[in-house]
């Protein structure tokens, strides 16, 4: 199995390939401009996971560097999955320093909680606490 290189370096980003992952084959943002990706990016700690210079992996968190973050558009090529390259991209998002010390580090997923729980993420204490704003099928109008 390759090593799965992970930079934060966002020269180093395939935009249009997260764009056609995120548009074309994830369940939560399908349809997504590239130009709302790439201001996302733009605004955000990325992690892109690449092999042999491909663009396969892809981590993206939302951030005030001192007491919160939201762990979002987490994703490995179908192709490459079961190879441990989720565990290796979610190794690096724990340990980048500057997400440290935090008192909420948040996601929302559908399928992976187990990979997550491996790494503290657990349902809400309180879920009653919580609240959100959710438009379903942005990208589709």
């Amino acid at each position: 199995m390759p090593a799965l290189m992970i930079s934060t370096d966002k020269a180093e980003l395939d935009v249009p390939a997260i764009h056609h992952f995120l548009s074309t084959q994830s369940t939560w943002a399908i349809g997504i401009p590239l130009a709302t990706v790439q201001r996302a990016i733009d605004h955000s700690l990325c992690f892109g996971g690449t092999l042999d210079g491909r663009q396969v992996a892809f981590a993206r968190v939302v951030s005030d560097y001192a007491t919160f973050a939201y762990l979002v558009d987490v994703y490995v090529l179908e192709e490459f999955r079961g190879c441990g390259y989720s565990r290796r991209l979610m190794e690096a998002v724990m340990a980048h320093p500057d997400l440290q010390g935090l008192r909420r580090f948040m996601l929302a997923t559908s399928t992976a909680h187990g990979l997550y729980a491996d790494y503290g993420f657990t349902p809400p204490i309180r879920p009653e606490a919580l609240m959100e704003r959710y438009v379903r099928d942005i990208y589709q109008r």
